[in-house]
């Protein structure tokens, strides 16, 4: 049964260099001894998966609140959560983010590029209302692969986040650079904002900050912090 998983969370900062500030943190699944996702997945029946994930959302909202939260919080979502009931489980998550006095405007949902491209018109479809409820949209793992450019204009998202392979020594590797080039050009020009995750190299931070690239996540930065907070450098 869900009820008896066993299972907490860790929080890593995303900052923005050109603030200084933090200003969210994503949510990390952890087992209760901060063991990785994969020590609880394993204890979830796939029939019980979407169920369990909204679990996991509210119980990190409800430590994330304990905490203190001041800023935004970025939720994983699976394409299938999204699509359920309509954005039942959104609906939910907002409910749950404010009965902690938080508000739907800090909850950034994140979802994968690979599940959106499969399911591109469906999405759409809920999208709207997204929108309306005021949670940010955000593309995770984008440049992954499986979607072309053409997506960011059927969907418009708030924000998208750099595929981490994109970022491992990019200083080093011409073809990313090109990538990472094009992707800025276009994001820039649609006015979506972009957040280089994994990076772990004061290099590849250099490169990124001379495309304009502002937000930022990864161990450069900090560490995930089990049961909480943790505070952030910010280099030159």
């Amino acid at each position: 049964m869900i009820s008896d998983i066993e299972f907490t969370h860790a929080f890593q900062p995303i900052i923005d260099t050109e603030t200084g500030k933090i200003i969210s943190y994503e949510v990390l699944l952890r087992g209760p001894h901060n063991e990785p996702p994969g020590y609880v997945f394993n204890e979830v029946e796939n029939n019980n998966m979407m169920e369990f994930d909204q679990k996991s959302r509210e119980q990190a909202i409800s430590l994330a609140s304990q905490l203190g939260l001041d800023c935004s919080l970025n939720l994983n979502f699976t394409m299938g959560s999204i699509l359920f009931d309509n954005g039942r489980y959104v609906e939910d998550t907002i409910r749950s983010a404010e009965e902690n006095g938080l508000t739907a405007k800090q909850i950034v949902v994140e979802i994968l590029e690979s599940e959106i491209i499969d399911q591109t018109e469906d999405f759409s479809m809920v999208l709207s209302k997204l929108r309306r409820s005021g949670v940010t949209i955000a593309i995770d793992d984008f440049g992954s692969g499986y979607a072309g450019l053409n997506m960011l204009a059927d969907i418009l998202p708030d924000l998208i986040k750099l595929d981490i392979h994109l970022m491992q020594n990019i200083h080093q590797d011409g073809v990313r650079q090109s990538i990472v080039r094009a992707i800025c050009s276009l994001c820039f020009d649609l006015g979506i904002d972009i957040l280089a995750e994994g990076v772990e190299q004061k290099e590849e931070y250099d490169f990124l900050k001379k495309q304009g690239i502002t937000i930022y996540q990864g161990w450069l930065f900090a560490k995930p912090g089990f049961e909480s907070f943790p505070e952030a450098s910010f280099p030159e």
